[in-house]
């Protein structure tokens, strides 16, 4: 039997989850880490292997991992870090995007103040003076060096917020002439999520009890990997997108044409398939979400105050949830306010306006996606913890009137497990 493992480095901890040829879950093993800490990572990542049931281990036939966006360290020659990583969420001073604009476009996505470009060059003013060669990584570049040893390989989806073109395959010119500044500075190389880099190292294999014809492919971003969860197959309809309720809200729409549009904040990672061709997920994201619910409500308040909701009855309360001031997508306003007023003495009115508002910002997004030449949306998944609230879910429904589909998988790691076996 031959088994394929994703593990997925997500913002609450590393989870492995192995799968077989027909895609069922054979075994899943979870692990806590820190997500500042390399070493955390490391040790995250030896343990969800090491916890396999043995006659599993022994027979996964290929690994591919999955880390958060944007989450990036510098590493020696020898793959030692070199200093603490800067992760998917810190924003770089002005003056670093000060020097990001003088060599990147204008309204290039790598402008943003949590581009992977811009953190590399916040990482470079501490380390210039360095005389041998350092590594640029994103961490599911760095944990896929640890089993394979092949220092300097990342993926298309990784190294979007690098500035990489993923439609001509490769770094633009601006970004080429701008290393050639740094000399000691190496780039990674780019292959397709799930392209086999390498072996896993004998040594690494002797350890954790894989075989040692354990293949280690690119990786991808812990987003696209929970796409792919939520969907359940490689081979998704053009047309599918995929909303993800979390502390903030991304909606992603796989279309056969790229869209992107920095004034929105809208990007597409590519997505070859070897049956379906080159595809494309667009996507935006809101600071509307979980972050405000959990500002009024607990767990248990939102499970027993939606329950008595009426679903088909609108709410006239009109809010713009956010949890502090200014969103990109889908309204782009760096000085909009949060707006929370009036707040009903009934609790169960309140939390019906928020879901209510959030459910028409959700429109609105897939709306605009559709204005800017994303693929006509055919059905829409659910990914995150408000996939679980089914009162959200038919508010939802009543204002996007658009099929919705039950998720097969809400863990990024099953979505990695199926890149690991792609083709099918």
């Amino acid at each position: 039997m031959n088994y394929f493992l994703g593990i997925d480095f997500g913002t609450s901890g590393v989870r492995a989850i192995a799968i077989s040829s027909n895609r069922e879950i054979v075994a899943i093993t979870r692990a806590d880490y820190e997500i500042r800490n390399c070493g955390s990572w490391k040790k995250g990542l030896y343990e969800v292997i090491d916890s396999l049931p043995q006659h599993i281990k022994q027979n996964i036939r290929k690994i591919v991992i999955d880390g958060t966006s944007a989450t990036v360290l510098i590493c020696d020659r020898d793959g030692k870090v070199i200093a603490a990583p800067m992760i998917y969420s810190d924003a770089c001073k002005l003056e670093i995007l000060d020097q990001v604009k003088k060599v990147a476009p204008l309204q290039h996505s790598v402008c943003g103040a949590t581009s992977s470009f811009a953190k590399l060059i916040s990482l470079l003013v501490n380390e210039e003076q360095s005389s041998s060669f350092m590594y640029f990584l994103h961490q599911a570049d760095w944990l896929s060096y640890l089993l394979h040893g092949k220092l300097g390989v990342s993926d298309y989806h990784n190294v979007l917020k690098l500035g990489y073109d993923p439609a001509a395959l490769t770094y633009p010119d601006w970004l080429k002439a701008w290393s050639l500044e740094h000399p000691n500075l190496v780039l990674p190389s780019v292959l397709a999520p799930s392209t086999t880099v390498g072996l896993i190292q004998e040594e690494i294999a002797m350890q954790l009890g894989l075989s040692l014809d354990c293949e280690i492919g690119a990786g991808t971003t812990d987003s696209n990997a929970a796409l792919l969860a939520c969907v359940g197959t490689t081979e998704p309809e053009i047309g599918t997108a995929v909303t993800s309720l979390g502390s903030t809200m991304v909606l992603k729409v796989l279309s056969d044409r790229p869209v992107n549009n920095s004034k929105y904040g809208i990007y597409s990672h590519r997505f070859d398939h070897p049956k379906l061709g080159c595809l494309w997920l667009v996507g935006g994201a809101s600071n509307v979400g979980g972050a405000v619910l959990r500002q009024f409500f607990s767990d248990q308040e939102l499970q027993e105050l939606s329950d008595r909701i009426n679903p088909d009855i609108y709410s006239p309360l009109d809010y713009y949830p956010l949890p502090k001031i200014g969103d990109r997508f889908p309204i782009n306003d760096p000085n909009l306010a949060p707006r929370l007023e009036p707040q009903p003495d009934d609790p169960v009115e309140f939390l019906h306006g928020l879901l209510e508002s959030m459910a028409r910002i959700e429109a609105q997004g897939y709306k605009l996606l559709q204005e800017l030449g994303a693929s006509p949306i055919q059905q829409i998944y659910t990914a995150g913890g408000g996939a679980q609230n089914q009162v959200w879910t038919k508010i939802r429904d009543r204002y996007l009137q658009i099929p919705m589909q039950q998720s097969i998988q809400t863990e990024a790691a099953y979505g990695a497990a199926l890149l690991a076996k792609i083709p099918l």
